[in-house]
């Protein structure tokens, strides 16, 4: 049970939102955040002084100054807070549940906020249950192909005892992948669905040739 979060009903229906292409959330993962913006400093102070909650949410078409929404985002919690001497926010949000966007509000605050729905992603606030069929020999030979053409490496030690979830879901969030990934990893129905998905995206990636190199550490 995520942050105390029985219900999704529990959860408040209008949030912030933090567009940003490429960034992920999932429920129960963590996603450190850097924030400099004027405008996202504010919403931080009003999150902390509220619910602490934040929507993290991708962007499509519209204009550059004002972008469309993604129509699912992933509702986050602030966990997490420092504030450095040059004025900056660092936070770490840790994801709660996905919500659909229903509506995005006229307001006066500098950031935008929606009217979230949570109903649909009601099962986002209990962790799954293990699934038996997971093949985590075949995942990880996926992943090891996928990281090698990226130059990138991981503790493997940790990737084969990681429970299903936790290393689905951070490697969804870590991995390199283009925003229309990110967000179809998003909006899987679920962890089974995500794997799929993830598995996919590793075995289409690693079977176009390209240059290898020296491994980086993913962080």
């Amino acid at each position: 049970m995520p942050q105390g979060y029985v219900r999704t009903a529990d959860l408040p229906q209008v949030i912030p939102v933090f567009p940003l292409d490429g960034a992920l959330l999932l429920p129960r993962g963590q996603l450190p955040l850097n924030i400099f913006e004027p405008r996202y400093l504010n919403m931080v102070d009003d999150a902390i002084a509220g619910d602490r909650i934040i929507g993290m949410i991708q962007t499509f078409g519209g204009t550059r100054a004002r972008p469309m929404l993604a129509p699912i985002g992933c509702a986050g919690r602030v966990t997490s807070y420092a504030e450095t001497s040059d004025g900056r926010y660092l936070i770490t949000l840790t994801g709660v549940a996905r919500f659909r966007v229903a509506n995005e509000l006229p307001v006066q605050t500098p950031y935008r906020q929606v009217r979230a729905e949570y109903e649909a992603f009601e099962e986002d606030l209990k962790a799954p249950e293990p699934d038996a069929d997971f093949d985590r020999e075949h995942f990880l030979e996926a992943l090891k192909a996928y990281l090698r053409r990226h130059s990138l490496d991981v503790d493997w030690q940790t990737a084969s005892a990681a429970p299903e979830e936790a290393l689905i879901n951070s490697l969804s969030m870590a991995l390199p992948f283009e925003p229309a990934e990110k967000q179809a990893l998003l909006e899987a129905p679920d962890l089974c669905g995500r794997r799929d998905t993830l598995t996919a995206l590793l075995e289409i990636d690693a079977a176009d040739p390209g240059e290898s190199g020296e491994p980086h550490a993913l962080q």
